[in-house]
């Protein structure tokens, strides 16, 4: 049956799709790490952690169903992307890794907790920061020589990838602030829909600025994009991305709670597809296509047959810990 499957194809969007889940789960409570310092007093920051406390370790699986997916499934893709990025992705897991420890351990002090404070938002900060690094990194292309990275230690840092690592901060500090309007009430809700109106705007810009200099990097991306008829197909990204805009900030402008979350989802998957259509057909752009780096077929399907089981669960007891903490949250009881 599934020798009549585009195995490679298939493996690409289940990769992707675990991409994307991790950016918009993770980056929503990432969001609230980085905005935890704006917010002063105990009793708000408390609520704010308290608003993510059930979920934001399980938001990291899906980080670890990609990587492991590449790694599994495209073996010359990780091999060619894990030396240019060495870097940057062993700073995010650093940061992740400080950032998780700030989490648990700022309840176990008094004293301390303001050193702790300081941990979760330079933690989620710099995480952010360095995700967006490679991301930027990634998308401005990878040299390659035969079946090896041809680049040097320093490639991943230019003015492009910089960019893209303040426009994840700011994005996932959208992401955190609409989350706070869904989840908080009083004085949080209200200063989180502040850092809404500033974070959206920004993100828009960064977006703009990204988008325009993207097809510049490479002439596959700009055939993609700005060729004739091709362009045409491409045309409903940004008109949705429009739409999006103009949810995000009446959503915020009538008080709506759930609206501008959902509206800034909305950004970052429009912009995630953005991403797939100037990258296919290729999984290292533009060096290596899907089908080149892709595994043995029966690699492929074998492992198609653990993710066909894998992946519900993952889905399933996702969707049940979201539903059993949904509702507002507070500083003292948690979720009510």
């Amino acid at each position: 049956m599934l020798a009549n499957i585009d195995l490679p194809l298939v493996w690409a969007g289940l990769i992707a799709f675990a991409v994307l889940a991790y950016v918009i789960l993770d980056g929503f409570d990432l969001g609230v790490g980085i905005l935890f310092l704006f917010v002063n007093g105990e009793a708000a920051r408390d609520e704010m952690m308290n608003s993510v406390a059930p979920v934001w370790d399980g938001n990291e699986t899906w980080l670890v169903l990609g990587g492991g997916g590449l790694f599994a499934v495209f073996p010359l893709a990780y091999a060619v992307i894990m030396p240019a990025l060495y870097a940057p992705i062993i700073a995010m897991l650093l940061a992740l890794v400080f950032r998780g420890v700030a989490f648990e351990f700022r309840w176990k002090t008094q004293r301390g907790k303001f050193v702790w404070d300081w941990a979760f938002m330079l933690g989620s900060t710099a995480a952010a920061f360095f995700q967006g690094i490679a991301l930027g990194a990634f998308v401005q292309g990878i040299p390659v020589a035969g079946r090896a990275y041809a680049g040097g230690w320093w490639d991943w840092l230019t003015p492009f990838s910089l960019t893209t690592g303040v426009a994840l901060v700011i994005g996932y500090a959208l992401l955190g602030a609409t989350w706070l309007i869904c989840k908080t009430e009083g004085d949080v809700q209200d200063k989180a829909v502040r850092f809404a109106w500033i974070s959206g705007a920004l993100t828009l810009l960064l977006i703009a600025i990204v988008s325009l200099w993207t097809p510049f990097l490479d002439e596959h991306f700009r055939a993609r994009w700005f060729a004739w008829p091709q362009g045409l197909y491409v045309m409903p990204v940004p008109t949705l991305v429009a739409a999006c805009a103009v949810a995000l900030f009446v959503g915020l402008r009538d008080r709506h709670e759930l609206m501008p979350f959902i509206a800034s989802l909305g950004l970052f998957v429009l912009s995630f597809i953005g991403l797939c259509i100037s990258f296919y057909p290729h999984i290292v752009p533009s060096s290596v296509t899907l089908w080149d780096a892709a595994a043995p077929p029966e690699s492929q399907a074998f492992l198609l047959v653990g993710a066909a089981v894998l992946l519900p669960i993952i889905l399933a007891y996702t969707a049940y810990s979201y539903w059993v903490f949904r509702g507002k949250v507070n500083a003292v009881g948690g979720y009510h």
